[in-house]
């Protein structure tokens, strides 16, 4: 089957309870909705199957995970089939003991699965000690071959790293997605909340221009709050689609839950990249530095 010149694209954008199957189920209807209203790629927030457990260390939380392929991806593997759609499902992975993964699923639209990310960048942040829980990504930045082209999916903090954009980009994925679990603590929300969502918005759109690529962050919503006492964090939701000149073609709200959609056009990115030729202009000869944490103790000039 030819690649589509044009597709369109679902974002769940939901709010996240303690059951798990309920969350599935709610998923799902949305995943009907999405298809319904025309979409062809469907993807879900982070770790879409419970709310957000990383905001304290417990070890008895391992107990969520689950192998690939396991119950998530073989429940959405028949949901894609039945509604011809490709899905991005983030998930939990238990790929052996003490070994686990902040993971996503790509599952092609006759419901085989075609690809795991497992998530490269692990933050250690007041309520996201998520370095306790997951092991770093071993598979590196891909891209995914689909029913709607070439794909590529990152996770949350990923999306702050231009390297890893550069990468799946440079593979020839058409869209990038970033299933997303970020929001406000509440007591900073006042002062830092306006400049913390904007900078998320901003570096994401950068990778979009920067790479003449279609980006895709999608969000939950909500408060949640691992107990009584913690003040929790405010999912501020935001789901967004790019387009390669960074134009938001499509932007949820903060506090609820939506189905956004919004197309793909690759012949839009086609002319962008003719026009903004910047992987054409690459200097890639000078660029032996980047794989380095730091230039210390080298001269400061890189002349060639």
């Amino acid at each position: 089957m030819p690649t589509p010149r044009k597709f369109t694209v679902g974002l769940i954008q939901m709010a996240l309870g303690f059951d798990p199957e309920k969350n599935l189920k709610n998923a799902v209807l949305k995943i009907e909705k999405a298809a319904d209203a025309g979409a062809h790629i469907v993807c879900l927030p982070e770790l879409f199957r419970s709310q957000y457990f990383c905001q304290t260390e417990n070890s008895e939380l391992f107990d969520l995970a689950e192998p690939v392929p396991g119950q998530t991806t073989i429940a959405l593997g028949k949901v894609a089939k039945k509604f011809k759609v490709v899905l991005i499902a983030p998930l939990f992975e238990r790929r052996a003991a003490g070994i686990y993964h902040n993971s996503a699923a790509i599952i092609d639209s006759n419901g085989h699965m075609v690809g795991l990310y497992r998530k490269m960048h692990i933050p250690d942040d007041p309520s996201y000690y998520e370095k306790f829980y997951f092991t770093p990504g071993d598979l590196g930045f891909q891209a995914f071959d689909t029913r709607v082209g070439r794909i590529s999916a990152l996770i949350c903090w990923d999306q702050w790293y231009p390297e890893g954009a550069r990468l799946a980009s440079l593979q020839g994925a058409s869209i990038l997605f970033y299933p997303t679990a970020i929001g406000w603590h509440p007591h900073e929300k006042k002062q830092h909340g306006k400049a913390q969502r904007d900078a998320w918005q901003t570096v994401q759109r950068g990778h979009a221009i920067a790479n003449g690529i279609y980006v895709a962050a999608v969000n939950r919503i909500g408060l949640e709050k691992p107990d009584k006492k913690s003040a929790g964090i405010e999912f501020w939701g935001s789901s967004f689609v790019a387009d390669p000149q960074g134009v938001m073609l499509a932007e949820g709200s903060v506090d609820k839950e939506e189905v956004l959609l919004s197309e793909v056009d690759l012949e839009h990115l086609e002319d962008v990249r003719r026009n903004w030729p910047f992987l054409r202009d690459r200097r890639i000869d000078a660029y032996d530095g980047i794989t380095r944490r730091f230039l210390d103790g080298l001269p400061h000039t890189n002349e060639r």
